[in-house]
């Protein structure tokens, strides 16, 4: 199962400043967790075919074992802390679930 995350970064918040939060915490620990598969994080750059811009600046796609291991995971205190930035960075997040055909 994949959770993908559709997202824009609030206004005024630093795309430099998200990215690097990114990169340097929430990776590595979404990464870390045994229920996660694996994780990453996308910078939309445009649409297939179009000249238009995308909806969405970010997208996240976690690939997870099983949803109630994964929401065990993520509802410690530890990762909660971890995790409370993402909620300053990201402006209503959609987290979409999916699973393979």
């Amino acid at each position: 199962m994949k959770i993908i995350v559709l997202f824009n970064l609030r206004p005024g918040v630093s795309v430099s400043e998200y990215e690097d939060w990114a990169r340097n915490q929430d990776f590595p620990a979404v990464n870390a967790l045994g229920s996660v598969n694996a994780f990453t994080v996308h910078k939309a750059t445009g649409l297939f075919g179009s000249d238009g811009t995308s909806p969405y600046s970010h997208i996240e796609i976690i690939d997870i074992t099983d949803m109630d291991a994964f929401v065990a995971d993520i509802s410690t205190p530890e990762f909660q802390a971890m995790a409370a930035p993402f909620q300053q960075y990201a402006d209503n997040p959609q987290f979409i679930l999916t699973e393979d055909l």
